[in-house]
């Protein structure tokens, strides 16, 4: 069956990670994808280990559903095939700094001139405008600059690196991919296109969410391990006998009450709902020592059977034949662009009543 979006054709400038991955979720969406790349320079998610085959498994999955296109844009007849190209395209994505495309002379009002309709969605590091627009960064600066990192991790060793990139694709890939299916929208209501301007680091603010609500109008600042879900309750990590984790998130009444009793601790279920830091950490050292006590797979049969909000940390291959997982049929076989089938994340948004 045709996806959702196969009435559209999507011409990617994109490197890396950012806005590839906003492209992949459109392709697995139904969308036709024309990645145009550079065959002088060369994308370091095709070069960056572990490789299974030909390229690297990042680039193999970022790539999948897409076909690719080489041209020098420094040359002028390639600039005229992409001016040829957008005549019959609807959205491009890019993911350069500011006025790159300009200077190619493709950059959004010379090809809105000759697609009015088009869509065009910029992804950059801070955006389009302002002091910083110039500027290069990292995942870890946009959130360094937005504030997201100041009260992750622990108040004695600060802010951890993330094991997944935040800002480059809840911020970037997913508010990319947000922007341009409502500028489609609008097209559809208006017959005009639009410039989508995605700075990663706006993005990243707007994720402090909650944290940011409680500092900007409640005027609590945040830290680490200050809050109720950063590390300053009982809703934490807690380490086995053997050195595994497992996640407890007891908040409700139901939840902590049934946790206290399957840990043995009955007579401090007041605590959890405590707003006293005394308390929290009073129950957190408890928590702590009766998780210590005993493996993390005897844990795992304990909480198998207790709906208690408490799951063991997986790693991505255990997760990966998690029965749950499995039965979403979140790992996928796909092409890894040379005919042979790899495993790879599966897409996780599904449009039927049951996911297939």
């Amino acid at each position: 069956m045709a996806g959702p979006l196969n009435a559209l054709k999507i011409l990617d400038f994109s490197t890396l990670l950012p806005g590839p991955y906003a492209t992949m979720m459109l392709a697995d969406m139904g969308a036709e994808v024309l990645r145009v790349e550079a065959p002088d320079r060369v994308d370091l998610a095709k070069v960056m280990p572990p490789f299974d085959g030909k390229f690297s498994t990042t680039f193999s999955y970022l790539s999948r559903g897409k076909q690719t296109l080489q041209l020098n844009l420094k040359q002028p007849e390639s600039v005229e095939r992409v001016k040829e190209l957008v005549k019959d395209y609807d959205i491009v994505v890019e993911q350069f700094r500011p006025g790159v495309m300009d200077r190619l002379g493709i950059g959004y009002e010379t090809l809105k001139a000759i697609n009015p309709k088009l869509i065009y969605c910029a992804i950059t590091g801070y955006g389009q405008t302002g002091p910083y627009k110039d500027r290069a960064g990292h995942d870890i600066n946009y959130l360094a600059i937005s504030g997201v990192a100041s009260h992750c991790g622990r108040a004695d060793s600060g802010p951890p690196p993330m094991g997944i990139q935040v800002a480059d694709v809840a911020g970037g890939s997913h508010h990319a991919v947000m922007g341009i299916l409502a500028a489609v929208i609008q097209r559809q209501q208006t017959g005009q296109g639009a410039f989508i301007d995605i700075s990663m680091t706006d993005a990243a603010f707007a994720l402090n969410a909650m944290a940011g609500a409680a500092a900007l109008a409640g005027g609590q600042p945040q830290k680490p391990e200050g809050g109720m879900l950063n590390g300053g309750t009982f809703y934490d990590y807690y380490q086995t006998s053997d050195g595994r984790w497992l996640s407890v998130g007891s908040l409700e009444p139901q939840f902590s009450a049934r946790l206290c009793d399957t840990l043995g601790l009955s007579e401090m279920k007041s605590f959890a709902m405590s707003q006293n830091p005394e308390h929290q950490q009073k129950l957190k050292a408890a928590i702590k020592e009766k998780i210590a006590s005993k493996t993390f797979a005897e844990w795992r049969a304990v909480f198998a059977e207790v709906d208690a909000c408490v799951e063991p940390v997986l790693t991505i291959e255990e997760a990966a034949e998690h029965p749950q997982i499995k039965a979403r049929r979140m790992v996928v076989e796909r092409d890894r662009g040379d005919g042979v089938g790899q495993r790879q994340l599966g897409y996780p948004i599904s449009f039927n009543s049951v996911k297939k």
